[in-house]
């Protein structure tokens, strides 16, 4: 797949096929998220795989803050993939100072930057993903057993596209852009 074909293709997909994903393909998806780029490549990003209706029930019940798209969404997808960043490194000299303004906040702009090439891997292998956000941290992090030192990020819903969604508007460059 060509990469810009990649990057106007994906989309936040929320309905499944009633299909398995091979943990061969779940690891190809794994190894293209490793390539994100990070903090003085710290690496930090960490992807919990979560297969079991049971842990998924939990989270659906459990986690999501009665946000009902979500809850909706987890109950159909074959797999959740919790994303965590292990804690302390991004953003952060060896002596545990911060080395910008910006603090600890370079952990969640990690997460984000792997969180994406994950989904853009993915679909390069026929997935499809939706990063949601809104959920109790601490609840999902006893649901799955989050290992100390370790904080959650985002959760990843990914299946087999049940139909591909309509691309939304997109701003137009003009409206992007600003030269200095």
């Amino acid at each position: 797949m060509e990469f810009m074909d990649c990057l106007r293709g994906r989309r936040s997909v929320r309905e499944f096929k009633d299909k398995k994903v091979e943990h061969e393909v779940i690891e190809r998806v794994v190894y293209g998220a490793s390539f994100a780029p990070s903090w003085k490549n710290t690496q930090t990003a960490r992807y919990i795989i979560i297969e079991n209706e049971e842990i998924i029930n939990d989270i659906a019940i459990n986690c999501m803050m009665g946000f009902e798209l979500n809850i909706r969404t987890i109950k159909n997808a074959p797999v959740l993939v919790v994303v965590t960043t292990v804690s302390g490194r991004s953003g952060f000299e060896r002596d545990g100072s911060f080395t910008t303004s910006k603090g600890d906040r370079w952990e969640m702009f990690d997460a984000g930057v792997a969180a994406q090439c994950f989904c853009l891997a993915a679909y390069n292998e026929g997935l499809g993903t939706v990063i949601m956000g809104i959920f109790d941290e601490e609840a999902l992090a006893r649901s799955v057993g989050v290992p100390e030192g370790q904080s959650v990020s985002a959760i990843i819903a990914i299946g087999y596209p049940e139909q591909q969604p309509v691309m939304p508007k997109r701003k137009n460059v003009e409206e992007l852009i600003s030269y200095r």
